[in-house]
């Protein structure tokens, strides 16, 4: 029976698509190198021990990892977690706090944080896309200024390759030709410009395994936990952001919950590599998915695969790639990742004033911060608040009284939680209503005990005056929520 099944074989296994995925993952270990060596620096580490980062990150999440062709590596985001760590009692302990950021991000996974991405609106993934878009641009402008005059000719000539190279073909990515032309130009012609040697020196030998050199003890472990549960949620809500980006992009559906549990495997085996961890790295994923067209996960492989070939086999000659090649490729990934539709005076005058406010907040956030799960917190929060306000003012309530005058009867309609209850006691006449009062609750849910405490607060004070209060039309949970809570929130209101 199992005989008859047919193979799924493997996409990569075609030639077409497997040249597009080679060479993606070859650019995107060009450019991954430079920027592990980057953020070595920040978190005063060795540039080795970011490079075995990305190597050992890519390896990995291209196995376990829940997106196929997303980049994980070194990333500037964890650098600045961990960098207080690093500077103030070594490698040991950060090696230490990633390996138990990664057991974290492991139980965080398969406790089901994935699923909370579910609360962060459109509005945040577009401040966050273009908070990173600016940050990516941001980080490049170091590199132009206080340089030799001849870096800008060479960053000008590889914009105008990448953008007039794919008119001819798009069999070998622009990026690629436009690195190596420049790097050739430069050793050709002897121009002296900063290369990516002047960053630092790329590891001669491979990654070995070993344990973080710290003692086993309580106090390393207090020492430890705070940066690593911060490790553990910025890196994971980078992986998420940046996998629904590339869902989006792909118009494919990655699993959320596997990437959760796998960046936490990847930055335990980083780790015990001697790795300062990582996550997904926006960037290099919009390089190898949106510029290379990379959609498997052998371009993720590759790359650090090839960051190592690199390091190892060819230093010397990756050493002279000048950086503004480089700086060239990311410009242009910031400029393709910025979502121009967004702000164009079109979009802006359609788009409600709240939804604007929680992407610009989302943008100055991450860019005032340089963290992008600060960021998107932030614009969550801001997000909800925007929208309890808004909810809360459809709330509505209308009294008819019966002819005779012998009862009152109230229409209230909406959702009724914290923000639109705590007006709801103020809607009621308790002076001059008759002495029976009705509440209908029909076209109305209760969502929380605020509501129930002001439902008791209403009927306290038409008690005190002798008068009869009756809820009704409750449903079903909005009835076992008032049965549960009414009387017991004394105090509460």
């Amino acid at each position: 029976m199992l005989d008859s099944l047919p193979l799924r074989r493997p996409a990569w296994l075609s030639p077409k698509v497997a040249r597009t995925e080679i060479l993606g993952g070859l650019v995107v270990a060009l450019a991954l190198i430079p920027e592990a060596i980057s953020f070595s620096i920040i978190a005063g580490v060795d540039p080795s021990v970011g490079l075995f980062a990305s190597f050992t990150m890519a390896v990995v999440i291209s196995i376990v990892g829940g997106r196929a062709a997303m980049i994980s590596a070194a990333t500037g985001a964890i650098a600045l977690v961990v960098a207080p760590l690093s500077h103030q009692y070594g490698l040991g302990y950060l090696i230490a706090a990633v390996i138990l950021g990664g057991i974290f991000q492991a139980v965080l996974g398969a406790l089901g944080v994935a699923k909370l991405m579910r609360f962060v609106p459109r509005s945040v993934m577009v401040g966050f896309v273009n908070a990173l878009a600016i940050m990516i641009f941001m980080a490049q402008v170091p590199e132009l200024i206080d340089v030799p005059w001849m870096v800008y000719p060479l960053f000008a000539a590889g914009l105008v390759i990448m953008v007039l190279f794919p008119k001819l073909t798009k069999v070998v990515p622009a990026p690629l030709v436009s690195i190596v032309a420049l790097t050739a130009v430069t050793i050709a012609a002897g121009i002296a410009v900063p290369t990516v040697g002047d960053k630092g020196t790329l590891p001669s030998s491979l990654p070995v395994p070993g344990i973080p050199d710290v003692p086993f003890t309580v106090d390393t472990l207090t020492t430890i936990a705070p940066y690593a549960l911060a490790f553990a949620l910025v890196g994971l809500m980078e992986s998420l952001m940046t996998a629904k980006l590339v869902d989006d992009i792909t118009d494919t559906h990655s699993n959320k919950t596997r990437e959760s549990i796998g960046q936490g495997v990847a930055n335990i085996v980083t780790g015990f590599f001697g790795g300062m961890g990582g996550c997904a790295m926006i960037g290099q994923t919009m390089i190898n998915v949106k510029t290379a067209g990379s959609r498997t996960r052998l371009s993720t492989f590759l790359a650090g695969v090839f960051l190592m070939i690199l390091c190892i086999s060819f230093g010397p000659l990756v050493s002279q790639i000048p950086m503004a090649a480089l700086v060239a490729v990311m410009v242009l990934v910031a400029f393709g990742t910025f979502d121009w539709h967004s702000i164009a005076p079109k979009t802006l005058k359609r788009m409600p004033t709240g939804e604007i406010l929680v992407m610009a907040v989302t943008v100055v956030v991450v860019v005032a911060t340089d963290n992008l799960a600060i960021g998107v917190v932030v614009g969550s929060i801001t997000a909800m608040v925007i929208f309890a306000r808004r909810v809360a003012h459809l709330v509505d309530v209308t009294a008819v009284t019966d002819p005779d005058g012998s009862q009152v009867v109230y229409q209230v309609t909406g959702e009724l939680f914290f923000a639109s209850s705590n007006d709801l006691v103020y809607q009621f006449d308790y002076a001059n209503d008759p002495d029976k009062v009705v509440i209908d609750l029909t076209d109305a849910h209760i969502w929380d005990a605020s509501t129930v405490a002001a439902l008791d607060a209403i009927t306290t004070k038409y008690e005190a005056r002798g008068k009869e209060v009756e809820i009704i039309g409750l449903n079903t949970r909005s009835a076992a929520m008032h049965d549960r809570l009414t009387g017991e929130l004394a105090g509460s209101h």
